[in-house]
């Protein structure tokens, strides 16, 4: 029980990080995108190790995560990427830029990801804050 009410604090959390920029509505469209982000960072970062520890080279090849039923994800659009980036003000284009290339590796993905995070009304320092809630 302990356990889901953390994830619930760190929701409301998070939400309450974007509350004097965007409409409550909206706050899902946000958390999600990135929570989404840090998912598929965090399974192709498992697997990536797997195959690292391997060391037959297939770290970088998109069929072995296929395979495994992972989404490839590229240097860019990984979370360490986005989590060193954070501070930046324009960390907004770097998400939809992440989410592009995450959509162009995996076609089942294209057209699906939020790619909206570089709107004006998106506070960029909220938004780190975001990322650096996730982390």
């Amino acid at each position: 029980m302990a356990v889901n009410l953390e994830f619930e604090n760190k929701l409301w959390e998070m939400a309450d990080k974007l509350r004097s920029n965007i409409q409550p509505s909206d706050y899902k469209d946000v958390v999600l995108g990135l929570i989404f982000l840090k998912y598929i960072s965090d399974s192709f970062e498992e697997k990536y190790n797997e195959l690292v520890a391997e060391g037959e080279g297939f770290e970088e090849d998109r069929d072995a995560y296929a395979a495994e039923n992972v989404f490839f994800v590229p240097p860019g659009a990984r979370w360490d990427s986005i989590k060193k980036n954070a501070k930046q003000s324009t960390i907004g284009q770097i998400i939809d830029e992440a989410m592009m290339a995450i959509e162009r590796e995996n076609k089942s993905l294209k057209g699906v990801l939020p790619k909206n995070y570089a709107r004006p009304e998106l506070d960029k320092t909220k938004l780190g804050e975001l990322i650096d809630l996730f982390s």
